[in-house]
């Protein structure tokens, strides 16, 4: 995992398990992210791990210097760390998207259509083009490796 998130100079640090996770927004055993840091026991859900990691990547330079637990952004930002973290997850061997998505629906990841598969195969549009317009995906849906600026 540090290899994928390194490749956007994210640091990844693992915490002892159970131990408290410095910033974690949902608590343990969610992911945390502290400046250029994402937390995790070895506990923490994958999908957690990419959505924080997502949020870091989908954040302007400003909010990404003062990042501390809660990244914030709109609902169209929030979109675009789901859809990315979709696309990410293929990129992780034995994991794929077909995984993500049973283990979005499990942790409740809520979508109008009723699961992260029809959201992301019919009604994510928009966050597609907002990660495109960011210059974080190319037109062939491949991340980029860059962090919004």
């Amino acid at each position: 995992m540090g290899e994928l998130l390194g490749r956007f100079g994210l640091k990844f640090a693992r915490v002892a398990a159970h131990a408290s996770i410095p910033g974690s927004y949902w608590g343990d055993p969610e992911a945390g992210l502290v400046g250029d840091t994402l937390y995790a026991q070895p506990e923490t859900p994958l999908h957690s791990i990419l959505h924080e990691a997502c949020h870091w990547i989908c954040l302007d330079q400003t909010r990404r210097a003062a990042l501390h637990t809660d990244a914030g952004g709109d609902d169209a930002e929030e979109n675009a760390v789901c859809y990315l973290q979709v696309l990410l997850a293929d990129g992780i061997p034995g994991v794929g998207r077909a995984r993500l998505f049973a283990d979005m629906d499990e942790w409740g990841y809520s979508f109008r259509l009723g699961s992260t598969r029809a959201w992301f195969e019919q009604d994510a549009a928009d966050a597609r083009d907002w990660l495109l317009r960011h210059g974080l995906i190319d037109p062939a849906n491949r991340p980029t490796w860059r962090v919004r600026h």
